[in-house]
């Protein structure tokens, strides 16, 4: 996708945040199409957070990476995250030191910094913080954007590549009127204010041409009672996780529009089915689809328990509903499919066919180079069949 001439480049925006200003980053329209500003934390003046806390008016939070928010002992705000998107929230904090209440800018700004130890200059440890406060750090991913496709980790990625602290201020922009700025107004916002206005599809675009988080391990052929497959093994260079690519035919001779189904591992339905029933599994009635193509793709993906499709945190599922809870494309967790994307990706394929019953939304994923030009759908005989949670 094309972006309209008002946003700037990547670059643009890294030598921005380098600089110490802020810039405007939107997500994708069919995730919430909002805006942040966004800025390095370690940056962060008393006049940047009276310009947001005036002119933005949402939640001033800090995007962090894990490690640090270990060293600081901030741990999640809840143990069950139910938040529609998973944003990661810790406990919130105020810095003890030349600090009052904690609302005021100035309050503010020392504590956002603070939690960068001013950008690593000064030790600062869990006992300078109190908490509850008014600054709300949140837990980045592994990954960035090629993970998961959010501000909280656009703001790390972009204080990290601008060779700042890897930590972010962001607010959400917020209309006169208390409704949330898109897209539309976005525009005349970031231009008014003289702000670089970015998108995240982008950032991981950029970032997707010049990073790469997996690798294929190894290649085998893969028999099945509908014919051979070939087996791609890869590996997450963020977390060793071991993901797999059931293909059809070759890829690289492959015309647009080529099957694809991704399935999130679960080891009760896959292995162990619903005890329901005598029917076929959601992974084998993918298979027997894309072996009947000319080229396809299965792509399993493993580690996926912190969605609640694993083992251990496994929801129970209305057996009288046939949503596909296995189907990592379902709903809010597309904006986590950047590992999938890009497995997809390297194995040459750009124009995609989903297999999914679902209405999904896909986040920002012209961002991974992919192009989702149709749908194809099990038949009700395959749902009556499945032995999953639903064929989608």
């Amino acid at each position: 996708m094309t972006q309209p001439h008002a946003f700037a480049s990547i670059e643009e925006a890294v030598r921005t945040i380098a600089e110490g200003k802020p810039v405007v980053v939107v997500d994708d329209e069919s995730r919430e199409n909002e805006g942040d500003i966004v800025m390095a934390a370690d940056k962060v003046t008393p006049e940047v957070v009276a310009f947001i806390a005036n002119k933005a008016r949402g939640l001033l939070c800090v995007p962090m990476e894990g490690d640090r928010l270990d060293e600081l002992d901030l741990p999640q705000m809840v143990q069950h995250n139910t938040e529609q998107h998973r944003t990661a929230f810790t406990v919130s904090v105020d810095y003890r030191y030349g600090t009052t209440t904690g609302i005021s800018a100035s309050d503010r700004a020392k504590t956002i910094r603070a939690l960068t130890g001013d950008g690593g200059n000064r030790d600062v440890r869990p006992g300078d913080f109190a908490r509850p406060g008014h600054i709300f750090p949140l837990r980045a991913r592994e990954g960035g954007v090629l993970t998961r496709a959010g501000h909280t980790e656009a703001a790390v990625d972009l204080a990290r590549m601008a060779g700042c602290c890897p930590a972010g201020a962001i607010c959400e922009i917020v209309n006169d009127d208390g409704t949330m700025m898109r897209l539309p107004d976005l525009i005349p916002f970031a231009a008014e204010h003289g702000l670089h206005l970015i998108s995240i599809a982008d950032l991981i675009a950029y970032r997707r041409r010049t990073e790469k988080l997996v690798d294929c391990i190894e290649t085998a052929p893969f028999e099945t009672r509908y014919g051979t497959l070939e087996a791609h093994i890869y590996r997450s260079l963020v977390d060793d996780t071991e993901h797999l690519a059931l293909v059809k035919g070759d890829l690289k001779q492959a015309e647009d529009g080529v099957l694809v189904r991704v399935h999130a591992a679960s080891a009760i339905e896959d292995v162990f089915g619903s005890m329901r029933g005598s029917g076929r599994s959601l992974v084998e009635l993918a298979i027997e689809r894309i072996a009947a193509e000319d080229h396809g793709v299965l792509l399993y993906l493993r580690g996926t328990e912190g969605w609640g499709l694993g083992l251990g945190r496994r929801r129970i599922y209305d057996q009288d509903n046939n949503s596909d809870q296995n189907d990592l494309l379902h709903g809010s967790d597309w904006r986590q499919y950047g590992t999938g994307a890009q497995i997809l990706y390297d194995l040459g394929l750009r124009d995609i066919r989903i297999l999914t019953n679902n209405p999904a939304r896909y986040r920002a994923i012209e961002g991974y180079g992919l192009t989702i030009s149709g749908k194809e759908a099990f038949s009700e005989a395959q749902e009556a069949e499945a032995t999953g949670a639903g064929a989608d």
